[in-house]
């Protein structure tokens, strides 16, 4: 008799048996299809066996057991293991998650496996031709010819994110010889690289350090300077374990920065199979890039978060870039840090791994620090004749306003239009305004789901909230006191956007947040247009503040940097000096000087102070400092046991029964646990929420009491309307 375990995607912390009499170990990793009550279920397999765990009379028989493509290696299934225990999330929901979205279903067979990528190439014919060659009126085929002289070599996902005629386009530019059309086969690998520049004194130390230690298990902390040129240490260290035929995985902490990074690596090497992963892409497109990774026939793999469980047979080098960055972490469902299990796969697979930031993380930072990571410095810009951006600070007590605009800021934007450069207007916020306020009663617009503030969105006569996406009209009147003067209070970037039109009627303006790149292609064409000079004055969030080359922006100008400044989550403060340092990063990267203005109340404050000096050592030690003093994070570990009920009383009475069950186990001494609290946001889509902390002062006893308590906690009878979770290494309390 031989049993499959079997790993499927349903909230139980087990793997479930079946017969399956034509299985043996060579299918462990493999996908399969079974019953599951009424269901059929898609599943892989973690082991095979002669022993079922429960009654043979029980035992259902598998269905079809997938053969069309190789199994999952057993490092990755070990890495799933790994994610579960940690995490403490049921193994199958772990595996599923790492897993394309088609092979979740189990009407999918990859017998129906997507046609492989076809690549257009430059030709030689078509590297003489020149954009004035191409009719102006032809805007799509001038963009789309454009971007095939920059990078020598374009696949679907990049023009079909153009246009929808990028195809037709793609067919006339062969016709006239100017590409050709290439397909990518499995296991062909042809290796090169397009002439580089020298690397600066620091990039060379950078590189011969890195590729000293390859073939061994070495995290390397790489804080660059805004403009450093750590991109180009990521591609030169590539370079050599490309031509070992090593393939290499980089991370990016959002979908906005794989575009422009893709574009670097394709132009650097023309010939290497390269696949984007992220959640931008369909259904189809993402399991054939994930196909070709784990067949081995790409060599780049380029992907946000969940691109860390994508199956490869070569792994050479690990690269997340933007390490400090928030979004690696996962919020809901599955809550893993893509960061933390890079630096696990790494050591897994005995490879280097390289975590790149201009204003690392203080867990990082102090890793480094302690021997642990190797810290590698770059203290000079790139380019020679680009320096560090002069950074002010507009002490908003004494200094007049007109919609939030100071009059230095106006008259750095005169002069910056004056010259023909480019600006941006930075501010964390989008909608026209955070708030709808009646003067005579002070009502403020609330959500009916969510314990927030609904933001006027008023191009569309809409408040909407950002936690939840309820939507409704803007009312006349203010419904608690019947005053029909309601007005819009505080500022997003619609109505600086309104401002500044105002302001500067001739400017070309545009403005760049969520609400703005909303469809498929907008992001890409915004890009374009500010790379071609076409804008002078950009109004955006933090989608610009980091990984963006804009060689003709001279001056940033930020607004509302201190709402961050007094907030009740540690993390905050830590968190604006980096997006600060970022998004003035973005000036004077070439030729052109930069500045950066911040308007603020607090202008002595040690963080702008240090944010002026530019100086991220010295601030990150005070900072850590404090972190040791109050005992958090890295000195501490910490996880959140977070409940949501109908009614907060509920949530509240279950955590106290949990931290009682906790208190039960005397064995754990240096775990401590806090009353049981609302959260910060307490209600959130129609439901109340509570949490408890765990602190300890090393990672082994923390987990080994949350081993014990989490399966203390699930044996807890279930409550029908009550929903728990706990989130280990937690970013925000």
């Amino acid at each position: 008799m031989t049993v499959i375990h079997v790993a499927l995607d349903v909230p139980v912390n087990r793997l479930f048996d079946y017969l399956a009499p034509n299985a043996d170990s060579a299918d462990i990793g493999r996908c399969v299809r079974v019953p599951f009550g009424n269901r059929q279920l898609s599943g892989i397999i973690l082991s095979v066996s002669n022993l079922p765990s429960v009654p043979e009379r029980k035992l259902k028989t598998a269905g079809l057991i997938d053969q069309a493509i190789p199994p999952l290696p057993q490092s990755l299934l070990e890495l799933f293991e790994f994610c579960s225990h940690y995490y403490h999330h049921p193994i199958g929901q772990v595996v599923m998650n790492g897993l394309p979205a088609l092979l979740r279903k189990p009407g999918y067979t990859t017998s129906r496996i997507p046609k492989q990528i076809q690549e257009w190439i430059l030709t030689d014919a078509g590297r003489i031709i020149t954009l004035s060659d191409i009719p102006a009126r032809s805007k799509t085929k001038r963009q789309l010819f454009s971007l095939l002289l920059e990078n020598g070599i374009i696949t679907a996902d990049i023009y079909k994110a153009m246009s929808p005629h990028s195809r037709k386009l793609l067919h006339e530019f062969k016709d006239l010889g100017w590409v050709e059309q290439r397909t990518a086969l499995p296991g062909k690998f042809a290796f090169s690289t397009v002439p580089t520049l020298a690397p600066t004194t620091e990039q060379a130390h950078a590189i011969a350090e890195i590729l000293a230690r390859i073939g061994t298990f070495t995290p390397w902390l790489l804080h660059g300077i805004t403009g450093s040129g750590k991109t180009e240490v990521y591609l030169q260290v590539a370079a050599s374990l490309l031509a070992q035929q090593k393939q290499i995985l980089v991370l990016v902490p959002e979908i906005n920065l794989t575009p422009q990074l893709e574009a670097t690596f394709r132009k650097r090497f023309p010939n290497t199979p390269l696949v984007s992963l992220h959640s931008g892409l369909n259904s189809s497109e993402r399991l054939q890039g994930w196909l070709q990774a784990q067949c081995g026939e790409a060599n780049i793999i380029l992907g946000t978060r969940l691109a860390i469980f994508t199956p490869m047979p070569r792994p050479g080098l690990i690269i997340v870039d933007e390490e400090q960055d928030h979004s690696f972490k996962q919020q809901d469902g599955l809550r893993y840090s893509a960061r933390d299990l890079a630096v696990y796969r790494a050591r897994q697979a005995n490879i280097p791994i390289v975590l790149g930031s201009a204003t690392p993380s203080l867990e990082s930072y102090h890793q480094a620090r302690i021997g642990r990571y190797r810290l590698l410095q770059l203290h000079a810009r790139a380019i020679s004749q680009a320096v560090l951006p002069a950074i002010h600070c507009i002490d908003m007590r004494v200094t007049p306003a007109q919609e939030r605009l100071s009059e230095p800021i106006l008259d750095a934007l005169r002069q910056s239009l004056d010259q023909k450069q480019q600006s941006l207007v930075f501010i964390n916020r989008r909608g026209y305004s955070p708030a709808l306020l009646c003067k005579s009663c002070r009502w403020i617009a609330t959500c009916k789901r969510c314990s927030s503030r609904l933001v006027v969105h008023l191009r569309n006569r809409q408040l909407r909230c950002h936690y939840c996406g309820d939507q409704q009209p803007i009312t006349p009147a203010c419904p608690q006191c019947g005053d029909p003067d309601i007005m819009p209070f505080g500022h997003g970037t619609q109505r600086i956007e309104s401002a500044l039109i105002k302001q500067f009627p001739n400017a070309r303006i545009l403005r760049v947040d969520r609400d703005s790149i909303r469809h498929k292609t907008a992001w890409q064409t915004m890009l374009d247009t500010i790379h071609q000079g076409k804008v002078d004055i950009l109004v955006g969030t933090q989608l610009l503040a980091k990984g963006h080359d804009f060689p003709n922006l001279a001056l940033v100008c930020v607004l509302n940097a201190d709402s961050s400044l007094y907030s009740t989550d540690f993390r905050a403060e830590e968190h604006l000096f980096s997006q600060l340092m970022q998004v003035a990063g973005r000036a004077g990267r070439a030729h052109i000087p930069g500045t950066v203005l911040i308007q603020t109340e607090f202008p002595q404050h040690p963080l702008y102070l240090a944010l002026i000096r530019q100086d991220y050592a010295a601030y990150a030690q005070t900072q850590l400092k404090e972190r040791k003093s109050a005992s958090f994070p890295p000195f501490v570990y910490l996880a959140v046991l977070r409940a949501e009920a109908p009614v907060l009383a509920e949530a509240l009475e279950f955590l106290h029964q949990t931290a009682v069950i906790a208190t039960i186990a005397k064995e754990y001494a240096h775990i401590q646990l806090f009353d049981p609290v609302p959260a910060t946001m307490t209600r959130l889509k129609g439901l109340e929420r509570a949490q408890l902390l765990i602190q300890a002062v090393s990672r082994k006893c923390l987990q080994i009491f949350l081993s014990d308590w989490h399966q203390r906690i699930t044996a807890l009878p279930a409550r029908s309307k009550l929903r728990w979770h706990l989130d280990v290494d937690p970013l925000t309390l």
